[in-house]
């Protein structure tokens, strides 16, 4: 058997304890759940799960938001209705 090894690192103590209690509900430790991810990771060479950036805050949008917001506050946006779309 291969010699375990301690790795440390800080999480947000919300983060820590949601996964505490997602943990527990599966019947795992944290220890164990860590070093399925480790394992997974070690053998896909990938991570396991998508990891993604959510596209409202790309730089591109904020630019477009903050130009928006200026444009307000100039007087410069103008508004339309629109009729309400029912489903």
């Amino acid at each position: 058997m291969a010699q375990t090894v301690n790795v440390n690192f800080r999480l947000d103590e919300d983060v820590k304890k949601s996964m505490e209690q997602a943990c527990s509900d599966l019947g795992l430790s944290m220890s164990a759940a860590f070093t399925i991810f480790a394992k997974k990771v070690g053998r896909e060479k990938r991570i396991p799960f998508e990891v993604a950036v959510d596209p409202f805050y790309s730089e591109s949008n904020v630019r477009y938001l903050e130009q928006k917001m200026a444009d307000y506050k100039a007087g410069k946006l103008k508004f339309e209705e629109h009729e309400l779309i029912e489903d």
